[in-house]
């Protein structure tokens, strides 16, 4: 497997976290789409960035995005590797000014997110790694390397949820393990907090599509983490329904 320089593609999810941030330090309307996900200048604007950044980059490598057309999510069907692309993952957490959300880029092969880059623009913090590979945080214009923290038996398990996807199935699941501590947060961060060691599970019973767990994935994997179906098969990509089945992210 071979990817380009990490400088340059951390320099395009740096360029579409800039078009996000110019369009969150202002008054922006949002818009709906069909399923009701909320759709802002900022989600396009991030993804002409990258779109645009990665033909450059790979022009051998298609793209699919969320926003992308449904032309393309035909076509992807045929693709064996391609560039899988959340512009904007969060917006809600964007509309409402928490600063949680996040721009993911992810190489998927043969049906598996192989390496992924998470940024989060607010934070000004960068993941990136896949399994085999590794997996690192850089902030601060510092670099290091990040790995998952298994539960400690005789502690409450660390649970990172969505703050607004938390379903009653979630909180069914989570009930065998006992006392918990639940930390709730937007967007794809909730992978990284588990890669970075500040969590141990994830569960999310819940929808997404494959661009909102692409990238994420693959760094959690990267740090030593898991991202599997509740029957414990693996999440894969590519399916003919974009949406994911149900899933559980572990240390």
């Amino acid at each position: 497997m071979s990817f380009p320089p990490i400088a340059a593609l951390e320099a395009i999810a740096r360029a579409a976290g800039d078009a996000i941030l110019a369009i969150y330090q202002q008054a922006f309307t949002v818009e709906y789409k069909a399923d009701e996900s909320p759709l802002t200048a900022a989600d396009r604007g991030a993804h002409d960035v990258i779109v645009a950044g990665l033909a450059r980059l790979t022009p051998h490598i298609p793209v699919l995005s969320e926003e992308s057309g449904e032309e393309v999510l035909q076509a992807r069907l045929g693709w064996q590797r391609y560039w899988l692309v959340d512009p904007l993952d969060g917006t809600k957490e964007f509309v409402s000014r928490n600063g949680e959300f996040t721009v993911n880029i992810a190489l998927v092969e043969e049906g598996r997110s192989v390496w992924g880059m998470v940024y989060a623009p607010v934070l000004n913090k960068l993941w990136y790694g896949g399994k085999g590979l590794g997996a690192c945080c850089r902030e601060g214009g510092v670099s290091r390397s990040i790995q998952t923290r298994p539960h400690q038996e005789g502690t409450p398990w660390r649970v990172v949820g969505s703050r607004n996807h938390l379903s009653q199935e979630t909180l069914d699941f989570l009930a065998p393990l006992g006392e918990i501590a639940l930390v709730s947060m937007g967007s794809s961060l909730k992978f990284c907090v588990i890669a970075e060691g500040g969590a141990e599970l994830y569960p999310r019973l819940a929808p997404t599509c494959e661009w909102d767990t692409g990238a994420a994935q693959a760094v959690l994997e990267g740090a030593g983490g898991s991202v599997t179906q509740l029957d414990g098969a693996p999440l894969v990509y590519n399916k003919p329904d974009i949406l994911n089945p149900w899933f559980v992210a572990r240390a």
